[in-house]
C-alpha cells in the first residue's frame, strides 16, 4: 500500500496500518535531511508516519502541498487542534505550501474519533457560523496567497454535498473493507464499549479519505497530517489514493497532547482552552502557559512559540525558581503568536502588577453583575467553576478570595461595602483574578 514504515527515536511505530502487501515494519534510527521533517522533529512534533523515507525524499525534491483537515463543531477551535496548525506554519515556512480544510461537509456528518457518544448535529447554518468564526486563527499563523507557497482555504462541502450516494457507493465505498473498517479505533473502542455507533459516524472515515484523494487530484496534495487518534483515518486516505489511481501520498501525525504528569492538555476548571478571543480571553491565555508545570516548559516552548531552539535551551537550563521566568516567556510568546504581541504584552503587565505588586490591575478580565448576587453564581459567571456545587466546593476548600481576603461562606453574596472603585476583585487560588463592577 504505502511501501515502508521507519521509526524515528522515540517515535511510536504505526500501530493501525490497514493490512496490506509490502508494508515493513523498520525499527533503524532516520535522520531526515529535509528542512521540513528536520524542523519537525527537532521541534517534537512527529509521531507518526507512512513512509519517512519517501516523504523525506519528496520534501528536498521541491515544493509538496499538505493539508489539515478541521471540523466546524464550535465557534472557535481550542488548543488541541494548535498542534497541527503549528506543523502547517512550519512546514510554510520550509518552503512548502499548507491547505487547511474546513470541514463544512464532514461536520454535517460528525466524526466518531476519541468520543464515547454521537456528535450533536448541527444545523448547515450553525456549521457555516462557526466555519466563519474559526477562520481567523489561521490568519495568524500561516500566510494565505494564490501563488508560490501561499496557503490555500478550502471546504470540503464543496465536493462531499455533490456526491451521488449510488455513484459514491460504486466508485469510493468498494474500496473498503468492513473487516477493516472494524478495526479502527473510532469504531472498535466504541464497540467494545457497547456505546451505540450510528451509521452515519461509521461512514465519516470514507468521507475523509476522499477529502486525501480531491485534493491530491485537483491541488496535487501529498501529505495529510493531524494528531495521532486520526491514524486509522488518515492512512485509508492513502490507501484510497492508491487504490483510485492517485500518485503517492502520504501520512503524518504528532503525539497525544498531554501535561508531564499524564493529564491530557487543554482543559480547565472552566472547560475548554479554546483559541478565539471572545471564548478564552487573552489574559486567561497567558496564565493557561504561566501555570505549565516544571516538566513540560521545554517541549511547549518548541512545540507553541516560534523561539530559535537554542534560545529554547538556554531559558529550559533555567534551575529551581528561576524556571519561573522560562514560564513567563512561555506565556508571552505563545500568547503574541496567537493574539499579537500588545495583547501578550498586556496580560504580562497585568499579571506583574497582580501577584508582584498585589495590585487589582483595570487590565483583569472584567464582569457586570448586580449587587447581591450570590457568590457561588459569581465564581461560575466569570468562570472559575463549571457548576454552582464545584463552586460550593472551592468556597468551602478556601480557595475563593474577595478583595484578597479568604471567604468560606457559601452563602455569602456580593455587597455594596464590597465594591472598591467601583469593583470588586474576585479571586480563585493564588493565579486566577477578574473584577466585578456593578
Amino acid at each position: 500500500m504505502i511501501g515502508w514504515t521507519k521509526s524515528c527515536p522515540n517515535i511510536a511505530l504505526p500501530l493501525h496500518l490497514p493490512p496490506s502487501k509490502g508494508i515493513v515494519h523498520m525499527t533503524s534510527q532516520f535522520s531526515p535531511k529535509s528542512d521540513f521533517l528536520r524542523t519537525l522533529m527537532d521541534r517534537g512534533f512527529i509521531h507518526q508516519c507512512s513512509d519517512f523515507e519517501g516523504l523525506d525524499q519528496k520534501a528536498r525534491s521541491g515544493m509538496l502541498t499538505a493539508y489539515v483537515g478541521y471540523d466546524c463543531t464550535a465557534p472557535s477551535l481550542h488548543i488541541g487542534n494548535l498542534i497541527s496548525a503549528m506543523m502547517l506554519h512550519w512546514f510554510q515556512q520550509t518552503g512548502h505550501r499548507p491547505i487547511t480544510l474546513m470541514g463544512g461537509g464532514t461536520t454535517r456528518v460528525g466524526d466518531p474519533s476519541g468520543k464515547d457518544e454521537t456528535r450533536k448535529l448541527l444545523t448547515v447554518e450553525q456549521i457555516e457560523d462557526n466555519k466563519n468564526s474559526i477562520k481567523g486563527v489561521f490568519g495568524k499563523l500561516l500566510t494565505y496567497a494564490p501563488d508560490g507557497n501561499g496557503a490555500i482555504l478550502i471546504d470540503n462541502a464543496e465536493w462531499l454535498t455533490k456526491l451521488n450516494y449510488i455513484d459514491m457507493l460504486r466508485d469510493i465505498g468498494r474500496h473498503f473493507s468492513i473487516n477493516r473498517m472494524l478495526t479502527m479505533d473510532s469504531v472498535k473502542l466504541r464497540l467494545e464499549r457497547e456505546q451505540e455507533l450510528s451509521f452515519i459516524e461509521f461512514n465519516y472515515m470514507i468521507l475523509q479519505s476522499y477529502d486525501f484523494v480531491e485534493l491530491a487530484r485537483n491541488y496535487n496534495c501529498s501529505l495529510q497530517m493531524g494528531g495521532s487518534d486520526q491514524w486509522g483515518n488518515i492512512v485509508n486516505g492513502v490507501d484510497l489514493g492508491r487504490r483510485m489511481g492517485t500518485h503517492q501520498l502520504y501520512a503524518l501525525t504528532t503525539p497525544l497532547l498531554t501535561t508531564a504528569s499524564g493529564a491530557k492538555m487543554g482543559k480547565t476548571a472552566s472547560g475548554a482552552v479554546w483559541l478565539n478571543a471572545d471564548m478564552f480571553s487573552p489574559y486567561d491565555y497567558w496564565q493557561f502557559w504561566r501555570n505549565t508545570e516544571d516538566a513540560d516548559v521545554s517541549r511547549f516552548l518548541k512545540l507553541f512559540t516560534l523561539l530559535p531552539l537554542d534560545e529554547i535551551a538556554r531559558l529550559t537550563a533555567l534551575a529551581g525558581s528561576e524556571i519561573n521566568e522560562a514560564k513567563k516567556v512561555l506565556a508571552t510568546e505563545a500568547t503574541a503568536l496567537l493574539h499579537g504581541r500588545l495583547a501578550a504584552d498586556e496580560a504580562a503587565e497585568t499579571a506583574r502588577k497582580t501577584f508582584e505588586e498585589g495590585m487589582a490591575a483595570e487590565t483583569l478580565p472584567s464582569f457586570n453583575l448586580p449587587v447581591g448576587t450570590g457568590l457561588l453564581s459569581a465564581n461560575v459567571a466569570v468562570g472559575f467553576a463549571s457548576s454552582n456545587s464545584n463552586a460550593r466546593q472551592l468556597v468551602e476548600s478556601g480557595a475563593v478570595r474577595i478583595n484578597d481576603v479568604v471567604i468560606t461562606d457559601t452563602r455569602r453574596v456580593l455587597l455594596a461595602d464590597d465594591f472598591r472603585d467601583g469593583a470588586i476583585k474576585l479571586s480563585m487560588g493564588k493565579k486566577k483574578h477578574v473584577l466585578i463592577k456593578a
